[in-house]
Order: C-alpha cells, then sequence, then structure tokens
C-alpha cells in the first residue's frame, strides 16, 4: 500500500514517518531526495547558483540550504525558480524509489509536503495530513534553528491547508505529545491494514 503523509513545515510529518517506520513501512522523503538531487548533479546546483547567487555555496563547495532557504521563500517568483530546476529530478527519483520500494515492501510512506501539489495525492492509496497549529510548528522549527520570521515565510509560500484537507484521507492532528501521537498513527495503522 503506497501512502501519501502531508503537511506544512513544522507539522510533524517525519515524526509521523518514523512512527510508521517502526512498524515495517518503509518511508521515502521527499526532503531527501531534493537534497540528494542537488549535492550530486553538479548542473542543478550551478542554475541554482546562476538564480540565487554564489553565497548559496560554502568555501567547501556545499550548498548552504538555510541560505538557499532564505532566498527561494522570500517571494512567489523565487519559490517557483527553485521548484523549476530541482522538481524535476527530485519527481523522477521519486518515481524510481516507489516503484523499487513497492516490489519489496507492504507500506510504503511519501513523506511530501508537496504530494498534492505533484498530483501524487491521485498516485498514492491513502493520504494523511499532519495537521499543527502554528505556534506549535513555530516551536519546533525554532529548536531547529528557523526563526519565526522563516517558518511564517516558508508557510505562506506552502499549500493551504484547506486545500490539503480536502484530499486527506485522514487528518492527523498533532497538537499533543508524542505518546499521544504514536498512539493516533497507530490507530491509523490498523485501519489501513484491516481496509488493506
Amino acid at each position: 500500500m503506497l501512502i501519501g503523509l502531508t503537511g506544512l513545515i513544522g507539522s510533524g510529518k517525519s515524526e509521523v514517518a518514523r512512527i510508521f517506520a517502526k512498524h515495517g513501512a518503509f518511508v521515502i522523503s521527499a526532503d531527501k531526495i531534493g537534497r540528494d538531487v542537488v549535492e550530486k548533479n553538479q548542473s542543478i546546483l550551478r542554475k541554482l547558483v546562476q538564480i540565487f547567487g554564489r553565497d548559496i555555496v560554502s568555501k567547501s563547495g556545499q550548498l548552504d540550504r538555510k541560505k538557499l532557504g532564505r532566498l527561494a521563500f522570500s517571494s512567489e517568483k523565487n519559490k517557483e525558480k527553485l521548484n523549476k530546476i530541482v522538481h524535476p529530478a527530485l519527481l523522477r527519483e521519486l518515481s524510481a524509489q516507489v516503484k523499487k520500494a513497492g516490489q519489496e515492501y507492504d507500506f510504503v510512506i511519501i513523506d511530501a509536503a508537496l504530494l498534492i501539489y505533484w498530483g501524487w495525492d491521485k498516485k498514492v492509496d491513502k493520504t494523511i495530513l499532519v495537521d499543527t497549529i502554528l505556534r506549535k510548528r513555530i516551536q519546533r522549527l525554532k529548536a531547529k534553528g528557523y526563526t519565526e520570521a522563516e517558518v511564517k515565510a516558508r508557510t505562506k509560500f506552502q499549500p493551504k491547508l484547506s486545500d490539503l484537507s480536502r484530499h486527506a484521507d485522514y487528518i492527523l492532528k498533532n497538537n499533543s505529545t508524542r505518546k499521544i501521537l504514536k498512539k493516533k498513527v497507530e490507530n491509523i495503522i490498523v485501519s489501513l491494514t484491516e481496509r488493506g
């Protein structure tokens, strides 16, 4: 079964994915694929430098994802430029990983904020939306080094929660403890297994 896991930045998608993984699911992270395609593809990195400037690359030649993020999420136009450069390679790799994992695992989870934007909600068997209030998302992301302004800027350019909700088979509220989240995810796993 192919499950799409979506939600806004800081909602806890990765934590939900980890819980699924502990229950035997194979997790594919769109964020990780995005990082990998940029790091392994010099032509993509060159295009990013042409658009966003040399400051996005460290002296050692590594992409500074925070700097790129600040620039990319400063405007809708910049976000679209980033997406146009990175998404084709990301989506090719996502398709390849889904195909391979689907041959080996009963449950495959795609952890992707832009799942619906990419049309993958039509390719998965079920979609789970992780919904978390803004205050909690800001709190979580500040712990990871983001400023409140950065969180709000990124959220501004993500799909609207109402759009995500319309496509979700399950809406997982994540405003409490990890223990409660774990129980909620386990309930969804039981439901998915029963519907099989």
